[in-house]
């Protein structure tokens, strides 16, 4: 790395401004060594591609530490929410954001390079002087609230390409497998309805499409796990119906899927409200098959949908293993339930969507779900929901109050 430039002693000490504008070459230079440490990305590229924008980004520090400022853009700059003059220097940091993670820098890589920046900066400078003068200590914070700024536009484009590139992926998986997966469902379907050669094709046939309809289950729950982990609701459209109808066309369905298991169902009173259905099925297949999935082969699945005034309860018990209380805190994010332990079929996916997903539609709907597990009752989860809309927004309000 060449020297930095020292200002001549009846010149007085550079000011930081002028400092970086005289040394750019040795920053850019410490800027790129650093960048090639940050593995695996940086170690294969080149020194062209590894400057990227740093000249620019230089340009604008030197220009800002330049120019006039008040107490509250000073204020906004140090935490990092400043906005740039022009877009020239927005850019330059949006610009290094796309290019690092075209070029499979992860975020902390990238943020990292700016933290070395800071430092080599700093470093080159206080070296340089052998006399600070008392405008060092502004200068030193505005080139900080510089960086900051910088570094928040670079954190905040990096963070829109990718979730950009996640829903353009998944789009397009979501897409690109319905179908191939709906002509074999309907294939399947229409060989089992015609009747086949023999009762081992028929029954291959209604194996197929049961696959099928379980592939398109795991589709969907991992296309509503983009809609709705980061921070969107998942949208439902209320349609009069009747919940305990619903529960015994899902119950039915599920003893079909799991091969026999006993599964009974117990209804109680008025359950007519407004919900909608599709999004409740969910639900009633997610909450059953994970009752499914951690119960022993030979228990029973016990289901109640039950009237309570202006709410609807559906639970749904099984014997079996009790979750952890640690566990119970945090049943309901995207995560694994556990692993191991008995039924792998029906309503259970191996991304562990299913009480996530549950938790999402019924929130939606303005309710409450909840676990209950232990040695001596078993596990029990309980969801809560108005039946109609103007009783599930008294609800919201009361809560905000």
């Amino acid at each position: 790395m060449s020297d930095p430039i020292v200002s001549k002693p009846d010149a007085g000490p550079l000011r930081l401004a002028k400092f970086i504008r005289a040394n750019i070459d040795s920053i850019v230079e410490e800027w790129v060594r650093f960048a090639q440490t940050r593995t695996p990305a940086g170690e294969h590229m080149t020194h062209l591609a590894l400057e990227d924008p740093i000249v620019e980004l230089l340009a604008f520090i030197a220009a800002d530490l330049e120019s006039a400022q008040t107490k509250d853009e000073q204020v906004q700059k140090s935490r990092g929410l400043g906005h740039a003059e022009g877009a020239f220097t927005q850019s330059a940091a949006e610009i290094h954001a796309a290019l690092r993670l075209s070029d499979g820098f992860n975020i902390d890589q990238m943020v990292s390079e700016y933290r070395a920046l800071r430092a080599s900066v700093v470093k080159q400078w206080t070296v340089s002087n052998q006399v600070l003068p008392a405008t060092d200590l502004e200068d030193l914070t505005r080139f900080n609230e510089a960086i900051d700024q910088a570094m928040t536009e670079s954190v905040a484009e990096y963070t829109k390409m990718v979730n950009q590139s996640r829903d353009l992926f998944l789009g397009v998986l979501g897409h690109d497998l319905r179908n191939p997966i709906g002509a074999v469902l309907m294939t399947a379907r229409s060989m089992a309805k015609r009747g086949a050669a023999d009762g081992k094709q028929t029954m291959l046939a209604d194996q197929i499409a049961l696959t099928m309809e379980r592939a398109t289950s795991i589709l969907n729950d991992l296309l509503e796990l983009t809609r709705s982990a980061f921070g969107s609701d998942i949208p439902i459209v209320r349609t009069p119906m009747n919940m305990g109808e619903l529960g015994a066309q899902l119950v039915g369905e599920m003893r079909a899927i799991s091969k026999g298991r006993r599964i009974e169902i117990n209804i109680v009173g008025d359950t007519q409200g407004e919900w909608d259905r599709a999004r409740m099925g969910q639900v009633f297949s997610n909450l059953i098959g994970n009752a499914l999935q951690y119960s022993d082969g030979d228990s029973t699945i016990d289901v109640i949908i039950a009237d309570q005034g202006e709410r609807v309860l559906v639970g749904v018990h099984n014997d079996g293993d009790p979750i952890p209380l640690d566990k119970q805190k945090t049943i309901f994010h995207s995560r694994m339930r556990g692993t191991g332990g008995g039924f792998e079929g029906a309503g259970s996916t191996s991304l562990g969507l299913g009480l996530f997903i549950a938790h999402k539609v019924v929130t939606a709907h303005g309710g409450t779900i909840s676990v209950d597990s232990s040695h001596a009752t078993g596990t029990t989860f309980t969801a809560v929901m108005p039946k109609r809309w103007a009783a599930a927004s008294a609800g919201t309000h009361a809560k905000n109050r």
